[in-house]
């Protein structure tokens, strides 16, 4: 019988990774049984032109998400897939079999689990140990920076590694631009549905945030124009490319226009760009257009690993000082050992591969979106982590909530994505990514498509 050998030409960096997910597909597709006896290492390796030490990695790899056994002197055989299927580990709404479709998060895998944890246990080899003795410099380390270079230009920006602070997540750099851009009283205008924490942060620091009319592209031109010619505006705050909770994605000439008005009334722009390069079909970023007045941030905890709290500012060269300042009162610096793991995996091109997974992932499931939702009108993308759901026929926000949350569903109500002053939107955000398991994701849409198909229901509250 002809042994089954991986593609190499499919092969990518980091080759390990890759071939363990090479085998990992072949058992899923059934090209290998249970039984199958693999390759030895050294076959595997003189076959694909590999080292015996990467093909020890993958196959490590794949025993340790338990798709293959090895015995001394037996080889290494595939398990039954049926009892290899485990999660890494499970959030506590699916441990109590309930459906989470409130928090936006990505999706993730096992081979996320084990690419992190390799990550952690590759950490010592090569680390400086300025990285875990010393609390400077506040902007982050050379080669962290360095490699900010590299990612930002995936997500279309070219910047040089001097004008890119290192940032616990976009939510530590959101928090230090706006400490750096205003004053307590300053204005702060953004689309009516806009980001949850820019809505508190906002109230935290003492600002006035405005919210001006939006369409399918985002914010209005000749609404801002008004809007900044009758008040005195300091700072734009964008979400073009998906990461609003109406999931827009913001075309070039809208950015373009956009960029004219915060010219003539002189305002800072800051661009929450928080998906990155998951999204392949976005414009380039609203920094490259105009960089010499917007901070850009972006982060790896979207498109990678929710626990992976690490991202990147940019900036202009003379805000820099004030940022540095204000990263310093935010949290002194951004943490250097996820910052070094981000480093290494934008350098072996794991972070690029997770975010192709994260797009196939979710396309995936916003075809399932689609069918469930079939003749209900919503916003969705299908690179997008969440949809927006207008509700119609006589359900409330509030009444759908309760509704949804009886049958063990949580969606996210409008209430917390609205600027002050903007009504309610009679509208619910859906995650696409948060429930892990694909099974219980249809189960979860379905439910929730089933609620719209009939007239709505009161739900009485029960207090046993």
């Amino acid at each position: 019988m002809t042994i089954w050998l991986p593609d190499p030409s499919t092969l990518s960096s980091p080759l390990h990774s890759s071939l363990a997910l090479a085998i990992a597909k072949a058992i899923s597709d059934g090209m290998l049984p249970k039984g199958t006896q693999l390759p030895t290492h050294r076959k595997m390796a003189e076959e694909l032109g590999l080292s015996v030490h990467t093909v020890s990695k993958a196959y490590e790899s794949l025993r340790r998400q338990r798709l293959i056994d090895g015995q001394v002197g037996r080889g290494s055989y595939v398990l039954d897939p049926d009892t290899s299927n485990d999660q890494p580990f499970q959030l506590s709404s699916e441990r109590d079999r309930s459906f989470d479709l409130s928090i936006s998060r990505p999706s993730f895998s096992q081979h996320h689990a084990e690419l992190f944890q390799q990550a952690l246990a590759d950490l010592p080899q090569g680390l400086d140990p300025s990285y875990y003795l010393g609390c400077r410099p506040n902007v982050g380390h050379d080669a962290h920076r360095a490699a900010g270079v590299t990612w930002l230009k995936s997500c279309g920006l070219d910047v040089p590694a001097e004008q890119i602070i290192m940032t616990n997540g976009v939510s530590h750099g959101m928090s230090a631009a706006l400490s750096a851009l205003t004053r307590p009283g300053d204005t702060v205008v953004s689309s009516r549905i806009t980001h949850h924490l820019l809505v508190s942060g906002c109230s935290y620091l003492g600002l006035n945030l405005a919210g001006v009319d939006s369409d399918e592209d985002g914010i209005q031109p000749d609404a801002l124009d008004r809007y900044c010619s009758e008040n005195n505006v300091k700072v734009l705050f964008l979400l073009p490319s998906l990461a609003n909770s109406t999931v827009e994605l913001m075309p070039e000439d809208r950015r373009l226009a956009l960029i004219r008005v915060s010219r003539k009334h002189d305002l800072h722009i800051i661009e929450n760009d928080a998906f990155g390069p998951v999204a392949e079909d976005r414009p380039v970023p609203v920094a490259a257009l105009a960089p010499e007045r917007t901070i850009y941030l972006t982060t790896f905890t979207k498109c990678t690993v929710s626990g992976l709290r690490a991202g990147y500012m940019a900036a202009p060269e003379h805000l820099l000082p004030a940022l540095t300042g204000r990263i310093v009162v935010f949290g002194w610096m951004a943490t250097p050992l996820m910052c070094e793991i981000a480093t290494r995996w934008v350098q072996d091109g794991t972070a690029l591969e997770l975010a192709g997974w994260q797009r196939r992932a979710l396309a995936e499931r916003y075809e399932i979106a689609t069918k469930t939702l079939q003749g209900q009108e919503w916003r969705g993308h299908p690179s997008a982590l969440h949809l927006w759901l207008p509700l119609k026929s006589g359900w409330t926000t509030a009444s759908f909530v309760s509704y949804a949350r009886q049958l063990k569903v949580a969606v996210a109500p409008d209430a917390p994505f609205l600027t002050p002053k903007t009504p309610p939107q009679n509208a619910v955000r859906i995650s696409l990514g948060s429930v892990q398991d694909l099974t219980r994701f249809k189960q979860a849409m379905e439910l929730v498509g089933g609620m719209l198909s009939r007239p709505p229901e009161g739900v009485a509250l029960l207090n046993y």
